[in-house]
């Protein structure tokens, strides 16, 4: 969102970066920090002034309009059109998982229109190519322009020929559709040349002239922004060794005084599985995932014990001598394995308020934390002896913050498709998580305790399931 552009769009400049998009939903700054969780809004117009320095032309700034938060500076925004090469984008509130889409948020193109020409009725509409995803406008006499991305009210699905590679190597042939198809794994697997382009064409040939509606793409399961158009932070900075990427996803609720803040990893396997049919065609198998994710949340915050663990005649992890020994699981038979932890780690009034406030001079201790947690269940055989590697499919981590108590609350979900269970991976999240919030709040204060780490519940294998009461 061009926080650090002022200062790489040099370099990036020298390497061949020929065009910017820029976000920015507001021009008040204080508004900005709310919607970004940071501080940050004369950073990014700062790159905005060094991409026009550098002699980009136009420098696109997108701008998505919700009703509610930024509709009333639409004029504030055209103005910044009059001494600058810039196109301000305007775009209409768009359905992904983890916005809370609603349609009573939604400001239409039209209605935007509207309000622009009450100001300058004179705006003038500028020719565009056939592939235009955007309608241009330009009030004269002004430098740069405007635009509208009319993906809501008035779809360009027949005329948009836009294909986008995710973070995780998988291709989108429609921004709306939940369909993709892993570029990665045909790479990986030394595909030729033309059988990657014969079946980036096929994918192209299955898109729609249109896609499914906003109020039926509402109601799907989508890749979140951040995961469809930009590159992975996270796995750039931790070098994330398993084939997935890391979302980074926030959930604030109003309506609560506990803030959560989710990731997760999704497997290769599933985002192979899910290539097909874009579009509405994919609402069965949508309705069953999300079934299947309900279950799972279920089973974990039911409280009721399935089935209790067949206990062990011994330690499985010493050989007849009492040497260390790692067990053989060869012969098991593959099952689905999912395990629960939890660890909660007390920080007291003044860390607690800085955490909340995301104040602390090292950065966002929840976003760290997650990730450091999901790290740490990737490489928990390394970290313990005895442990196989095994291939993740899902990680899940989440962070609450405790009002009362002033603590973070910590819930690590880990899920394996394999031989042997996943519960050393979930309580070794949990515990890189709480370790990633004490050395982040440590410069505050030292009185902060990690307790209550624990198994919450464990499904699959031989030995049954077990949830603790």
């Amino acid at each position: 969102n061009g926080i650090n552009l002022a200062r790489l769009l040099p370099r990036l400049k020298e390497a061949g970066l020929d065009a910017i998009n820029i976000s920015l939903d507001t021009l008040v700054p204080a508004k900005f920090e709310f919607i970004v969780r940071r501080k940050g809004f004369h950073k990014v117009m700062e790159g905005i002034h060094k991409a026009i320095e550098l002699g980009y032309n136009p420098v696109k700034v997108n701008c998505v309009v919700m009703r509610g938060l930024n509709e009333d500076e639409l004029l504030d925004f055209v103005v910044l059109t009059k001494n600058q090469p810039l196109d301000v984008r305007f775009i209409e509130y768009m359905p992904f998982d983890g916005n809370k889409w609603n349609f009573k948020k939604m400001v239409s193109y039209k209605e935007m229109l509207y309000t622009v020409r009450q100001r300058w009725p004179d705006l003038e509409k500028l020719p565009c190519e056939a592939s235009s995803t955007a309608k241009a406008y330009k009030v004269p006499n002004f430098q740069g322009q405007i635009s509208f991305i009319t993906s809501m009210s008035e779809h360009f699905c027949g005329s948009c020929n836009r294909l986008r590679i995710t973070a995780d190597g998988n291709l989108k042939v429609c921004l709306f559709g939940n369909s993709e198809v892993s570029l990665r794994d045909l790479l990986r697997s030394n595909a030729s040349e033309d059988e990657l382009v014969q079946i980036i064409g096929a994918a192209v040939g299955r898109k729609k002239k249109q896609h499914a509606g906003m109020f039926n793409i509402s109601q799907m399961k989508n890749r979140p922004m951040i995961l469809i158009e930009q590159l992975l932070l996270a796995a750039d900075i931790l070098q994330a060794q398993a084939s997935g990427s890391c979302i980074l996803r926030r959930n604030l609720s109003s309506d609560s005084d506990t803030k959560c803040l989710r990731t997760g990893t999704p497997s290769s396997k599933h985002t192979s599985q899910i290539a097909g049919d874009s579009h509405s065609g994919d609402a069965a198998g949508n309705q069953s995932e999300e079934k299947g994710s309900r279950s799972e949340s279920q089973a974990i915050g039911s409280g009721l014990c399935t089935s209790e663990p067949c206990p062990s005649h011994g330690l499985t992890h010493i050989d007849q001598e009492g040497r260390a020994s790692m067990v053989d699981v060869g012969r098991k038979p593959d099952s689905q394995r999912t395990a629960v932890a939890r660890a909660v780690v007390r920080l007291g009034e003044k860390a607690f308020g800085m955490v909340r406030q995301n104040q602390l001079k090292k950065g966002d201790v929840l976003a760290v934390a997650q990730i450091a947690g999901i790290q740490g269940a990737k490489l928990t055989s390394q970290l313990i002896p005895l442990c196989h590697n095994i291939p993740l499919s899902h990680v899940d981590v989440s962070l609450c913050l405790d009002e009362n108590s002033c603590a973070v609350v910590i819930q690590a979900l880990c899920r394996s498709q394999g031989k042997t269970g996943v519960e050393m991976e979930a309580l070794t999240a949990a515990c890189l998580a709480a370790l990633t919030v004490y050395d982040m709040c440590k410069a505050v204060t030292h009185d902060i305790v990690i307790e209550e780490v624990k198994l919450l519940s464990k499904t699959g294998g031989q030995r049954g399931d077990f949830q603790r009461r």
